[in-house]
Order: C-alpha cells, then structure tokens, then sequence
C-alpha cells in the first residue's frame, strides 16, 4: 500500500474513533470502529476482505444510522462503499 493511501486509512480509522468518542445513536451495538477492516475497500479501490464482510453484517442494523452522520456517510453513500456493501451482500441503506 502507498504512502497516500495508508494516511487515508488512517484518517478515516481517526475519524470513526472521533465520531464514537462523543457518543453514538446505539453504542452498545452499533460501533463504526468494527468496519476498520473494511478501509482498504471503502477508502482503496481493493476487495473486501472476510473479515471485513462479516464484520458489515454484524453492523448491518446500523447502515442507516451510519448513512445519516455528517462524518460517516461519505463512506458509506461512495462509489467504493457501495460496491464493498454489494460485495459482502449486505444491502445498501435507503433511508
């Protein structure tokens, strides 16, 4: 992996901690941390790896939620975050 693209993983993953360190809608469950394996996907143009699908299928419930933070849907509405959900059989939130 490249330089660039280990410093957007990074700023992505920093980002999540950040949104989750002020509180979530359900924090018990749904916790945007548990969809870092899926960085490389989302953020790279690479293909979700297992770990990465299970994980969005256990954060499945959450999409919406997800979908509606100002920090957060622009991973979950682009290009690659679509085609990651679709990959991983997950379907895309429509909120």
């Amino acid at each position: 992996m490249k330089p660039a693209q280990l410093l957007l993983v990074a700023l992505a993953a920093t980002a999540v901690v950040l949104l989750l360190s002020g509180g979530g809608a359900d924090a018990a469950t749904c916790d945007a941390t548990q969809l870092t394996p899926c960085a490389g996907a989302i953020i790279g143009n690479s293909a979700p790896t297992a770990a990465c699908c299970a994980r969005m299928k256990e954060q499945e419930p959450c999409m919406c939620t997800y979908a509606r933070d100002p920090n957060l849907q622009r991973y979950v509405n682009s290009p690659n975050g679509k085609k990651a959900l679709a990959a991983c059989k997950v379907p895309v939130p429509s909120c």
